[in-house]
């Protein structure tokens, strides 16, 4: 269903207004940054012959000396029953090490080449106002998880990466998408189309491999002037995991500090971006403390 194209300001209008359009959409810039330079720093070898990185997102060699592997393909690696070879153990502990840093899944925000596929479908999907959406589970990316880890140890293969979407487009892009721009538009139009977030939100094996680590990680987006909020309501709107806001926005009354907690919150900053009254920022999961419950009146 196509909603009236005259309904309520964009998310984040006000923050224009207040902060200018540069500070009111800082970090979404720095994420495309980040996606745009890992690609470029891919492509730049075979197109330019500046090996500054070699390998994929599956594994990566950078400038001879740090080697980085991709959660979800050690994983499946493991399953098999081989195990790697040193530097892809040396790459894999890398990786684990730096995500339970900065976030297990700003994996998903800062890094993944589908992101920006799925942003700009949910972008359209706003735009045209299109308010239906079919009901899939979150939980079904934990099964798909599961079953590709069974099937990688049965059968003693990376049984995800021969469909995996994020290594397509990788390697499309620097040697011919092929069949994978069919399988990039089948993302697109069942984000703007079939499910919002649908991909991302429930389908993605590698974002749940990767909000794992996100259970113990340091860099965390904070509520911190969480009294500020005038229930605008614009951070939901933008969040791709909007169920991790409440209980660091709205917990005060039951004693729950300002820091979102949540393994499926991306760190991507968005909330920070278009919150006028500059709610958000981020912190660490250390800084949190817990709100005093209300005083309740005694009687005597």
């Amino acid at each position: 269903m196509l909603a009236p194209s005259t309904t309520a300001p964009r998310a984040g209008s006000d923050a224009v207004a207040s902060k200018g359009w540069l500070a009111a959409h800082k970090w979404l810039l720095l994420r495309r940054v980040s996606q745009l330079g890992i690609l470029a720093l891919f492509l730049i070898g075979p197109l330019a012959a500046v090996w500054i990185v070699k390998g994929n997102l599956n594994f990566s060699y950078t400038l001879g000396v740090l080697p980085l592997t991709d959660l979800f393909v050690g994983a499946q690696t493991l399953a098999t029953g081989h195990l790697p070879e040193k530097l892809g153990l040396i790459g894999l502990a890398v990786v684990v090490v730096f995500y339970v840093l900065v976030g297990g899944r700003s994996y998903c925000a800062w890094v993944c080449p589908i992101n920006p596929v799925t942003d700009a479908a949910h972008w359209l999907r706003t735009r045209l106002g299109i308010q239906t959406s079919a009901h899939v589970s979150s939980r079904t990316r934990y099964w798909i998880l599961g079953m590709s880890l069974l099937v990688s140890a049965v059968t003693g293969t990376l049984a995800w990466e021969l469909v995996n979407p994020i290594s397509m487009l990788h390697r499309g892009l620097i040697f011919g998408m092929g069949a994978a721009w069919m399988i990039v538009l089948s993302i697109f139009l069942f984000d703007l189309f079939v499910v919002k977030r649908g991909w991302c939100g429930h389908l993605c094996p590698a974002g749940v491999a990767y909000s794992l680590l996100g259970r113990a990680s340091v860099v965390r987006v904070s509520a911190a002037r969480r009294e500020a909020c005038n229930d605008c309501m614009d951070c939901y709107q933008v969040c791709p995991e909007p169920k991790v806001i409440r209980p660091a926005l709205k917990g005060a009354a039951k004693g729950v500090g300002p820091v979102i907690l949540s393994d499926q919150c991306t760190n991507c900053g968005r909330c920070i971006d278009v919150c006028a009254k500059d709610v958000f920022r981020f912190g660490t999961r250390f800084n949190n403390p817990a709100s005093p419950p209300p005083a309740t009146q005694s009687t005597s």
